[in-house]
């Protein structure tokens, strides 16, 4: 027993072994891979809030411009919001609505529900979302994570919660 001790205070072996390294990196590995992926929907849950709270900002600052009888800026540098980019790095989408003979707009191109009525009466502003990808339509594919303005502000959201 006396040899035993002797032999380890001489070499100096007073550590981990390869195998207790790889068992911890292992689990280590495993908690990694079992928590990114709620890392990352939390991540993305914060950036639609981002958005949501940046559109709405960007509506209050047009709903003034409206309140006080004048057109709406063809874009949104009218609005000091120039060069503005949402959560994932591309411009906001701004349209705003010629108004119609008849007072009631509805000119192509607007940003439609799933019974394919039109979703403002005076500008479309939102996001095309993660994908960058679009549609008129909110029932499209394409469409679905846009974060979008509805209802005249009403609502402001992932236009497939519409």
């Amino acid at each position: 027993m006396l040899r035993n001790q002797r032999r380890h205070s001489r070499s100096g072996a007073s550590g981990f072994t390869i195998v207790e390294m790889l068992a911890v990196t292992m689990v280590i590995a495993i908690l990694v891979g079992l928590g990114l992926p709620k890392l990352k929907a939390v991540v993305q849950k914060a950036k639609i809030a981002r958005a949501i709270g940046e559109i709405s900002a960007i509506q209050w600052d047009l709903m003034a411009i409206e309140s006080q009888n004048q057109p709406l800026p063809a874009t949104l540098a009218g609005v000091g919001r120039a060069g503005m980019r949402d959560p994932w790095g591309r411009p906001y989408e701004y349209f705003p609505f010629p108004v119609s003979a008849h007072g009631a707009p509805n000119p192509p191109g607007t940003r439609r529900d799933r019974f394919l009525v039109p979703v403002n009466s005076t500008f479309d502003l939102y996001s095309v979302g993660p994908d960058g990808q679009t549609a008129l339509p909110f029932t499209a594919a394409a469409s679905h994570d846009d974060i979008v303005r509805a209802n005249d502000g009403g609502f402001i959201g992932l236009a497939s919660q519409f």
